[in-house]
This record gives structure tokens, sequence and C-alpha cells, in this order.
């Protein structure tokens, strides 16, 4: 007989899915339409953009998941569905002002992209509580932290007068500062001994690293797919710039792995956590950079204060704060996204040639910041407090990180 795991979700997830996807087909059924304005040249421009951004949130993060030995399904396959319900929340929230001011949400790959952007912020808080959630969970974890992120973007712009491409590469610290209230509110307790089912292996972290290859493929049009092509190369130095920062990330990190490891040799977890650590902080310094050599500074940078993250605080926060990071979303997300506001600030203020523009620039860039953070934080502890609730039958510490929890599996059936 199969080990009795946790009660159906049949009473929570099916009746969740079904509401919820009903009224996202409402709302695109009388509030929305397709801008169909634009010329054929404009869609075969955007397209292969969108499909790489496409991929990231889908393989990228999707595969990312799957290193644990008994968690590779619920990884991937969690992955997608909180993607797709999520990136369709995104589209309702981003079309808002257009619904107010033409009375229709207006949907072209634009949009689309940055849904999926935004979407990208919900998928790294996941990565906190990959494992240690039920599906129901994960589902509202990414609702809300889609709504929180957007008004985040929301509030930048409008106080701040940030550009849309400032305010979205904030995902990173928004999104990783997210989840780590939220693990930190549904600490399990027994967690510094690390879970029982928490194990990684050579299969699955080969799949594992399929998703880190992706993501490290297709980074650079993620943080070039808002640039403003004006004047003309400007998306071409964002590709370069992402690609050099994502090449010398890898190699630093691949050099501080084989440093940091007692047999001298590399640790595949530990490159995954830090070697796309320079495309982070390059792209959240994406508007500041000017030079080739600029952006490989910043990827040098990132790798190592990623690497020291993954070494050491990693397990100081979970013994010091009680923040159970499964995907070390700490050291690849928030350490160098922080790095990339600090190096956009020194940059900004450098080339700057007015004292009085880059003091004023200081202080909107500091604002930007404390703004994520507090917003980030609050929203995150409010929604951890939401979600430990025992109404949404959380997994039982010994089902953590076990996908028989949640997934049918044939060789386990009964056999009459």
């Amino acid at each position: 007989m199969p080990p009795q795991y946790a009660p159906s979700l049949r009473s929570r997830l099916a009746p969740l899915l079904l509401f919820l996807q009903t009224g996202f087909i409402i709302v695109f059924a009388f509030y929305t339409e397709i801008e169909r304005n634009g010329n054929a040249d404009d869609f075969s421009k955007c397209y292969p953009e969108f499909q790489d951004v496409n991929v990231i949130v889908i393989l990228g993060f999707g595969f990312l998941g799957t290193f644990l030995v008994r968690h590779g399904f619920s990884g991937s396959g969690f992955n997608l569905l909180v993607a797709a319900m999520a990136t369709q929340w995104a589209l309702i929230l981003n079309g808002v002002e257009s619904l107010y001011n033409r009375g229709r949400l207006r949907i072209d790959l634009r949009s689309l992209v940055v849904a999926e952007m935004c979407t990208a912020s919900a998928l790294i808080s996941i990565g906190a509580v990959l494992g240690k959630t039920n599906p129901v969970q994960l589902i509202l974890i990414g609702l809300l932290e889609v709504s929180g992120f957007i008004l985040n973007k929301w509030l930048l712009q409008l106080l701040l007068n940030t550009q849309l491409l400032i305010s979205i590469m904030m995902l990173h610290i928004f999104g990783s500062l997210f989840g780590l209230m939220l693990t930190g509110i549904l600490y399990r307790k027994g967690s510094e001994r690390r879970f029982e089912k928490e194990k990684f292996d050579t299969k699955m972290g080969l799949f594992s690293m399929l998703g880190t290859v992706f993501l490290w493929m297709f980074w650079p049009s993620f943080n070039s797919v808002l640039v403003d092509d004006w004047p003309p190369g400007r998306k071409l130095g964002a590709v370069c710039s992402t690609y050099l920062a994502l090449a010398v990330s890898a190699v630093t990190a691949a050099a501080v792995s084989v440093l940091s490891n007692p047999k001298g040799k590399l640790n595949l977890i530990h490159l995954q956590s830090c070697i796309l650590a320079g495309g982070v902080a390059v792209g959240v310094s994406m508007s500041a950079v000017r030079h080739p050599w600029e952006a490989m500074i910043i990827g040098f940078a990132a790798a190592i204060i990623s690497s020291v993250g993954f070494q050491y605080l990693k397990i100081h926060m979970l013994l010091a704060f009680q923040c159970h990071d499964t995907c070390a979303i700490l050291s690849s997300h928030a350490l160098p996204g922080l790095l990339g506001w600090l190096a956009h600030l020194v940059l900004q203020i450098k080339d700057s040639d007015d004292h009085t523009v880059a003091i004023r620039f200081a202080v909107f860039h500091i604002c930007s910041l404390l703004i994520t953070i507090a917003l980030s934080v609050t929203l995150g502890i409010l929604t951890g407090l939401l979600i430990r609730l025992k109404f949404w039958r959380p997994p039982q510490y010994k089902k953590c990180f076990d996908d028989q929890a949640f997934w049918e599996f044939s060789h386990h059936a009964v056999r009459k």
C-alpha cells in the first residue's frame, strides 16, 4: 500500500482554479481587445523578444526548480501553473489605466512581455518557499505578489516619475524580499536541520542546470526587451552589456566555487545560484551602463557577492532569522539586485556634470529603493500570515519536498 499523503486538494485547488479562470474569461470577454494598429515590421521585431522572455519564465524558471530529488514534477509543473495564472492577472492589472481612459484593456506583444516580467517577480518569491507549500498556496502567493509588484511599479512611476524599465527591473529586489519575508512567516521547527526529503542528486541537477542554461542564454533579451532603441544602438548596448556581465559572472562564480570548496571541486548548486548574478545586477543598472568594462566589473562584483552570500549567508539567515530559503533567492537575486541598484547610483552620479541634477537623482533613486523595500516586506509578511492558515491545508513536515503529495504515480498504484 502507498503511504498516506496530504488530503486531496479537490475541495481547494479545483474550485479556486475554476473560479479564477472563469473570472478572467469574463473580464477578457467584456473589457479587452487586441491592439491591431501595429504593422508587420513591429510584429517581426517584437515577437522574437516575446519568445525569449516566455522561454525564461516557463522553461528557465521551470527547470531551475527541479534540483530536488523528489520535487521535480512540482518544481516545473507548479511553475507553469502559477505563471499562466499570474500572467493573466498581470495583464488585467497593467491595463487598468487603459480601461479607465479608453474603456478597454488593450493587449499587444509589449503588454504580454510586461505581464510576464511581472510574473517573473512572483516566480522568484516562490523559490523561497518551494517544496514547503501546496499549489493552492502557490497560486495565492503568485496573485498577491504580482498585485504588490504592479502597485510598486505604479507608485515609482507616479511619485518619482521612474522609467518603465527601471521600475520593472526592481523585480529582483521586490521578489526576493517578498519571498524572504514569506518564508520567515512560514518557518517550520526543525528546518535548520534540513527537511527529510530536501535532497539533491546528479540526475535532477542536470535538469536544473538546463534551466540555468536557458536563463543564461536568453537573459540578454530579458534585460533589453524594454530598452527604448533611441538613440539607435541602446538596445544593442544593453544586449552586449548583459552578455559580458553574464560571461564574467560565470567565470568568476566557477573560480569562487573551487576556492570555497574544501576538496577544490566545482559545486553545481553553488554555480546555479551565482552564475546569473551578473545578469541580474546589470539589468537593475542597465540605464546607467555606458561602457563594456562597466558591465564586466558589475558582473565580477555580483558573482563574488552572490557566491559569498550563498556560502555563508544562507545558513545564517536560517539560524538567525528563521528564513529557510529553498532556492537561495537571497544570493541569486536580492544581493545582485542591490548591487545593481548601487552601481546605477554611482554610474549616474559619475556621468552627471550638474551637481544639482546628481543630488536630485540620488534622492529619487534612494526613495525608489525605500519604497520597494517597504512595500515588499510589508506585503510579504501579510501574505505569509494569510498563507499559513490551516484552511489551505499546507503539507505536513514529513510530506514537504515530495511530489507524491500532489501528483499521481502509476507505479505506486494498488494492483488488484
